[in-house]
């Protein structure tokens, strides 16, 4: 008998596996496969990468859907599409003699009608990464009371990534579930407070030495055009709304300039760079120790010596020329037993400085998307929604108000207080990223392909636009330094002007001013609109370019 049958693995799959040059069970599959092969019971399997965990949960998933019911009965939910693609090749592999089963891989970065017509056919498991799988359940494309069994894989870079919400989600809206099975590399509080709550007395199973995070540090990059490297750092802020962390520059300028944008726009945050005096450095760094500020933005050297508990991410807006300066950076986060993230903001021309580093630190890089508006919304939504329910009630004297609230509330029906409540704290996100763009580089841009998208006098899609020809340049006093970039100040101009979008053209926009081109017929409303009024404190100079 082969020893994946001695595990209870059935002839089917085990033809396949061993096809495939599978000779005898890793460790991890010997200990997980005929537990999970019950269906019955919550699993936690503590192993490294590569350690064959796919195949320990693949199989059993396989071997126990029905393949006469044509709704999805498995979830596989990972961290990112590259894994998310792998574990679905894997699984197609697996499944080669076993008529019936079909699997689907749901993920962000394709065509999501495709994947909702892959479903619709009739699929049997599921492998998504989290933010694609929310989108697919807002369609209704999948039913969850059908689900009866979840993985979890590599569950704690799902929580790094700040996937903690749309797991829960699912966990929490899946009743039918029979078993939940949990494979992750480490096991962080947060992983640890995950499947107190939603596993039932799991059967834990650690393969070698498994590191309890006092130096693990998840690497991450995001691959971005230079011109776009500011607001991939807000985007990156704005999708950890609970960060604590350190944002390192490579000059003392950088430091102050970005610090200046980001506290105009709210960001509690300060610069500790090389200019400062011992008094001002110990006053910053004394509000960041008692988390008055959430970010701290420092050069190399104006950062030696700190030593701050708890930091939770630390970001390189630019990285550094020496690998070793990288880790030192890195090393500020995932201290004390606890995890951290370390992003760095990468443009093409970096990144094989990116690959040095990586061969450097030795350990694996993960390259992930900026996240796009939609994402960032609902993750500062469900953050505001955890806010509301962790804050404390107990003191105060409520019940003095309680009567006069229940009148006045009284003809307002519980969806509307909800609207009114999320507006007065959300609208500022919905509004600002309501047409964000994309900020990731797509494999056709890398390859010179976008010139494609782009005529004289315009931007994507403004063709009409460049076959009228009439155009003027207008200058306005306003740029990069009063926090724009080029979404949030389209948005500003048109907004203001109460024009449409296909009147503009190219936007060129600098440090302290902008030229954009305008529709001839439309430059004087968009002057008349905007010259002479004021924006933060400051008068607006708008005026036909002579460039």
């Amino acid at each position: 008998m082969n020893e994946f049958e001695k595990l209870g693995v059935d002839a089917q799959l085990t033809k396949a596996i061993q096809e495939i040059g599978f000779e005898k069970p890793t460790e991890i599959q010997e200990k997980a496969i005929p537990l999970l092969l019950t269906g019955t019971r919550d699993f936690i399997g503590l192993a490294q990468t590569g350690t064959g965990k796919t195949a320990a949960f693949g199989l059993p998933l396989l071997q126990l859907t029905d393949p006469s019911k044509k709704h999805p009965q498995a979830l596989v939910i990972c961290p990112t599409r590259e894994l998310c693609m792998q574990i679905s090749k894997d699984f197609i592999s697996y499944k080669k003699h076993k008529a019936g089963i079909q699997t689907c891989a749901v993920y962000g970065g394709a065509s999501i009608s495709e994947q909702l017509k892959e479903i619709k056919k009739g699929v049997q498991i599921l492998v998504a990464t989290p933010g694609r799988l929310i989108d697919v359940i807002d369609r209704k494309a999948i039913d969850l009371s059908h689900i009866h069994y979840i993985v979890l894989d590599e569950a704690d870079e799902m929580l790094n990534m700040g996937f903690r919400e749309d797991i829960e989600y699912v966990l929490k809206h899946t009743p039918e579930r029979q078993s939940s099975w949990l494979f992750s590399a480490t096991m962080p509080p947060e992983v640890r407070e995950v499947s107190k709550r939603f596993m039932k007395t799991p059967h834990e199973v650690t393969i070698g030495k498994v590191n309890m995070a006092s130096s693990s540090i998840d690497h991450q990059y995001f691959l971005v055009l230079h011109s776009n490297r500011y607001e991939a750092l807000k985007r990156l802020i704005d999708f950890n709304p609970g960060i604590y962390g350190l944002i390192f520059t490579r000059t003392k300028l950088d430091a102050q300039q970005i610090t200046e944008s980001l506290v105009r726009e709210g960001y509690d945050v300060d610069a500790l760079h090389g200019d400062l005096s011992q008094p001002q450095r110990d006053k910053v760094m004394a509000r960041f120790r008692t988390k008055q500020l959430q970010l701290l933005i420092a050069t190399d050297v104006a950062a030696r010596g700190i030593d701050v508990k708890g930091i939770s991410h630390v970001i390189n807006y630019e990285l550094p020329d020496d690998p070793e300066i990288y880790t030192h950076r890195s090393g500020r986060t995932g201290r004390a037993g606890l995890t951290g993230i370390c992003m760095s903001i990468v443009t093409p021309k970096e990144k094989s400085r990116m690959d040095q580093i990586e061969r450097f630190v030795k350990a694996p890089f993960h390259k992930l998307d900026i996240p796009s508006g939609t994402e960032v919304c609902r993750k500062q939504f469900f953050h505001f929604i955890d806010k509301m329910f962790a804050a404390d009630i107990s003191h105060g004297e409520y019940e003095t108000y309680l009567s006069a609230l229940k009148e006045r509330f009284e003809n307002v029906d519980k969806e509307e207080i909800i609207k009114r409540m999320a507006a007065l704290e959300f609208n500022r996100f919905l509004q600002y990223y309501e047409n964000a763009a994309d900020l990731n580089i797509r494999k056709e841009e890398k390859a010179g392909k976008k010139k494609d998208k782009f005529k004289k006098g315009g931007e994507p899609g403004r063709e009409g636009f460049a076959k009228g020809g009439k155009y003027k340049s207008l200058f306005i006093n306003l740029g990069q330094k009063d926090g724009f970039y080029k979404a949030s100040f389209l948005q500003f101009v048109l907004d203001s002007s109460n024009l449409r979008k296909e009147v503009l053209g190219k936007i060129d926009m600098k440090n302290l001013n902008t030229i954009l081109e305008i529709d001839s017929a439309s430059a004087s409303k968009m002057i008349k609109a905007l010259d002479g009024k004021m924006y933060k404190g400051r008068k607006i100079k708008m005026n036909v370019s002579n460039q």
